[in-house]
């Protein structure tokens, strides 16, 4: 049997968790600003809200990995889980803001493949929030980091399309640059998820 010196601090995975849940606020209002008639203004605010909310809770962490003596893993594993987090949520915000500030949701429909990667985002968002309570088990926690690089990639593939939509002459250039820089910051959460999923990865080796 194995036995672990660490202290199995709790306050650390209820950080981890509270951060993943609010990752899934942020797919969710997402595919609310989709929607036909949604209040862009709004879901814009409360996505602030919550990236706000993400901060709070990434500055608290910092904080108790300063003041704790003996973490339950490596203080750098601790602060690149909580980094990598904080920076989906970054970029979910940051694509949230870019749809309201730009007007896109005034378009007819936006393109198939952006909603494509907003569902991907969505699945990963999820993954991840069931994930964070199993880190202090660090049990069942591979299926995860598969399926979310696997997502990851099916992501890209979304990602490519939507350029080849966008460059295809269907959208006037302003309108092209537009949504490009949207798709940027979807792209760049997909791969912050992946991040994510590496270092749970990395974590459940060394404790292994």
């Amino acid at each position: 049997m194995k036995f672990s010196l660490r202290p199995q601090d709790q306050a650390f995975y209820d950080y981890f968790s509270r951060a993943a849940q609010n990752l899934v606020r942020g797919t969710e209002l997402l595919t609310e600003l989709a929607l036909p008639g949604a209040d862009v203004q709004s879901v814009s605010e409360r996505l602030g809200e919550v990236e706000h909310d993400s901060d709070q809770i990434t500055h608290e962490l910092y904080k108790k990995i300063n003041s704790t003596f003996i973490t339950p893993f490596d203080r750098e594993d601790i602060y690149n889980l909580g980094s990598g987090l904080d920076d989906v949520m970054d970029h979910l915000e940051a694509a949230g803001n870019l749809v309201y500030l730009y007007g896109l949701t005034k378009l007819p429909a936006l393109p198939r493949e952006m909603h494509e990667l907003v569902d991907v985002l969505d699945q990963q968002a999820k993954l991840t929030a069931e994930a964070m309570p199993r880190l202090k088990g660090l049990k069942q926690l591979e299926e995860y980091w598969v399926e979310c690089n696997r997502l990851e990639n099916e992501g890209d593939r979304s990602y490519r399309m939507l350029l080849v939509r966008l460059f295809s002459g269907e959208y006037d250039a302003l309108t092209v640059l537009k949504m490009k820089e949207v798709a940027d910051e979807l792209e760049k959460a997909c791969d912050a998820f992946e991040h994510v999923a590496n270092t749970v990865e990395t974590i459940a080796v060394k404790e292994s």
